[in-house]
């Protein structure tokens, strides 16, 4: 069983969409362990809802960004898993961590990458009108919100709506995007080499790296 390590700072939605696809055999593998820098956060409960370990480690523990990364290190070597997921984490990592896990570390990002790295994408696609927006995920390197692309979903801005609801649109996406990459990678479908992705034959995201989603 292939083992996934999870790195939360809030709600934990997609974390949940990841725990259920693991449930349901649509992921070939187990969260092994759920790890959060905000103690008492919403992504918690739902780890343990689906009888998940957690861990707390907070980065208001540590003097700088390399100590707290270095922590994380090495929790997450402890568990040796075949898979890190950024899933609403909300730190910028320094390459004491990434460099750690080249290859095996993937991130979801609620815009189509390059546009709008950083926070508050939903409201810059609104305010710069833009025709389509939706989320990437992507191996994740030194960079904010950097590394090679896997897989993007894009939907339609009705600019009529409001940000609230194109969120919840986004979200959609995430929740169905994200675990199938997660599985394709455990699968062995896709990998990172000299910084570029490549997809087997029979990957669903190698014939076409943007989904459209009717949500």
């Amino acid at each position: 069983m292939k083992k996934i390590v999870v790195l939360i700072s809030g709600n934990g939605s997609n974390l949940e969409a990841i725990a259920r696809a693991c449930q349901n055999n649509s992921i070939p593998g187990a969260i092994e362990l759920v790890i959060s820098n905000q103690p008492g956060v919403k992504g918690l409960e739902r780890a343990q809802k689906y009888h998940l370990m957690t861990q707390t480690i907070s980065h208001a523990d540590f003097p700088s960004r390399e100590d707290f990364d270095q922590a994380l290190v090495e929790q997450v070597l402890s568990i040796e898993p075949d898979l890190v997921v950024l899933a609403g984490f909300m730190r910028i990592l320094t390459t004491t961590f990434t460099d750690a896990f080249a290859g095996k570390l993937i991130n979801i990002h609620p815009s189509l990458l390059p546009e709008y790295p950083g926070l508050n994408t939903h409201r810059q696609a609104l305010d710069n009108g833009d025709l389509m927006h939706g989320v990437t995920v992507h191996f994740v390197d030194g960079g904010l919100d950097n590394g090679p692309i896997i897989a993007q979903g894009a939907l339609k801005i009705d600019p009529s709506q409001t940000e609230a609801k194109l969120i919840q649109r986004i979200h959609k996406i995430e929740h169905a995007l994200f675990p199938k990459v997660i599985a394709e990678l455990l699968k062995g479908l896709i990998c990172l080499k000299d910084e570029v992705v490549h997809f087997e034959t029979d990957s669903h995201f190698g014939k076409n790296k943007m989904e459209f989603f009717n949500v």
